[in-house]
């Protein structure tokens, strides 16, 4: 695989990726203004359900798939590809076809026993329908992912969000007025949309395109051995996503009843717990997706290096992909530090958020270099290394919000996030330094893009405050500072031409 395969599929993922963010805060401004913090804390509730029928049904099979057919394709074993996924589709399947039973017919349940949110039933309803459409087009995204053919999963994505968005858009009038539970469902009838849509996309592509490429051989792998190559690697992955999924969805469930006990009323938890996580986080998110891009590529491109014992290959990506997260983390970390009140207002149109989004600056950068260095953690294998450094994290996290949050509020949940990001990542960088033996050089990776990101920050904090304050005037300011960020990031010696001739073949 030629490094301009790579980057090409990790900039059309990068951009479908952003479009999909930048569509999505339209729509999350859209939601605030029509169900208010209350109502966002309300759909926030379901979608750790959702992620985590994501996670137990799709999660491990799209990158099992990813990976295998990415050696299968080293090797010439178009066959191979084919039984892998229809293996995998069949198992899906049946796994989210039981899934969403459970669902449809738990609902009342599940909504008044466990989130003690009986509002939410209606809408777990109509979220069992999508989960089917779900798994089989995350499978086929795997497949395209492991042939690097990056244009299908990108489209679908962008697809996806537009059709969620418009349906949202023309039956919010019908719902909507009839109280937050029907709000919930009209965003709802919006997933199960996109999700349909979506599918039918992919598997109309996956059937064009293998009558193209004419990928008619024979299997050399029996349906056996198939069997046991995916569940050997799907099980440990699902696994390690569904545990961390479903810690991650106690920590959901018990932020909002945690700050009812540090002396919240039940509507003002609920709307501090949509302003963090319907509103806050998805800001601090947003530059996330050029990372997700390249952890997604970084899979397939790591574990075909591995397939034919390319050491020099895996090094000099393992290197590369560091370097890029630590420079990007940095730099989205000091954006948010310095301008969170004017972030906040020109995405939202009001400032009170900006406490909280100053708080998240500083977790930025130890999420984002997460993203990618579990992306490299996957396509080196270590798959059970990351199931238990999810786990760690999620029992760190729910301490804090058991115990610390009726103390301190919603603070202490972003202190102990931090930490558990802070342990997980020195754990995974002394892994990955074990299995690759690669040098983090602390200097490129931290302190230059520190004192690159701190000198910029400065220079354009102090031009907004002799400055006369807009929304146009601060995006000018913040793409100012980005310009001056890479400046400094040149004079320092981050940014070297050796540098930029590993993120751009010539």
């Amino acid at each position: 695989m030629s490094k301009k395969t790579v980057i090409a599929g990790t900039l059309i993922l990068t951009s479908a990726s952003l479009i999909t963010k930048f569509i999505g805060f339209f729509y999350r401004v859209y939601m605030v203004n029509l169900i208010g913090t209350e109502g966002m804390g309300l759909y926030q509730l379901i979608m750790p359900i959702y992620m985590l029928t994501w996670s137990i049904t799709s999660s491990g099979f799209t990158t099992t798939i990813s990976k295998l057919t990415a050696q299968e394709k080293a090797k010439n074993q178009t066959g191979n590809m084919g039984r892998i996924l229809k293996q995998s589709l069949f198992m899906t399947i049946t796994a989210s076809i039981i899934i969403s039973g459970f669902l449809f017919f738990c609902a009342d349940w599940f909504s008044e026993t466990i989130l003690k949110e009986p509002r939410t039933a209606f809408a777990f309803r109509v979220l069992a329908i999508a989960i089917p459409f779900m798994s089989s087009g995350s499978c086929i995204r795997g497949y395209f992912l492991g042939l690097q053919y990056a244009i299908v999963p990108a489209f679908s994505q962008v697809l996806e969000q537009i059709v969620r968005i418009v349906a949202i858009y023309f039956t919010a009038s019908l719902f909507v007025p009839k109280g937050l539970s029907y709000a919930c469902v009209c965003a709802v009838i919006g997933i199960v949309c996109g999700e349909v849509i979506s599918f039918l996309f992919v598997f109309y592509n996956y059937i064009t395109f293998k009558r193209k490429k004419k990928y008619i051989k024979k299997p050399t792998l029996s349906r056996s051995k198939t069997f046991f190559m995916i569940c050997g690697m799907a099980i440990p992955l699902t696994a390690s996503r569904v545990v961390s999924s479903f810690l991650s969805t106690a920590e959901n469930i018990l932020i909002p009843q945690r700050l009812q006990v540090f002396g919240l009323s039940s509507a003002d938890a609920m709307s501090t717990y949509g302003e963090l996580t319907g509103m806050a986080m998805p800001l601090i998110l947003l530059p996330s997706a050029f990372l997700t891009s390249v952890s997604v590529s970084l899979v397939p491109e790591i574990s075909e290096a591995s397939a034919v014992n390319k050491q020099n290959k895996i090094t000099a990506t393992v290197s590369i992909a560091l370097l890029f997260s630590s420079i990007l983390s940095i730099g989205a970390g000091i954006v948010f530090a310095v301008f969170p009140k004017e972030v906040c207002y020109i995405i939202y149109g009001h400032s009170d958020l900006g406490n909280i989004l100053f708080l998240l600056a500083f977790i930025c950068p130890f999420l984002y270099m997460q993203m990618t260095i579990n992306g490299l953690l996957n396509g080196l294998g270590e798959h059970t290394f990351i199931f238990q450094t999810n786990i760690l994290s999620s029992i760190i996290n729910i301490a804090f919000i058991y115990f610390i949050i009726p103390l301190y509020g919603v603070n202490a949940y972003l202190v102990g996030w931090f930490f558990s990001l802070l342990v997980t990542m020195l754990l995974s960088l002394y892994k990955i330094y074990s299995c690759t033996k690669v040098h983090i050089y602390i200097g490129n990776c931290f302190f230059k893009p520190l004192l690159a990101g701190l000198a910029s920050g400065l220079i354009i904090r102090y031009i907004v405050q002799i400055g006369t304050p807009s929304k146009l005037f601060f995006l000018l300011c913040i793409c100012c500072m980005m310009l001056l960020y890479l400046l400094f990031l040149m004079i320092l010696g981050c940014l070297k031409k050796e540098t930029l001739d590993l993120f751009f073949p010539k």
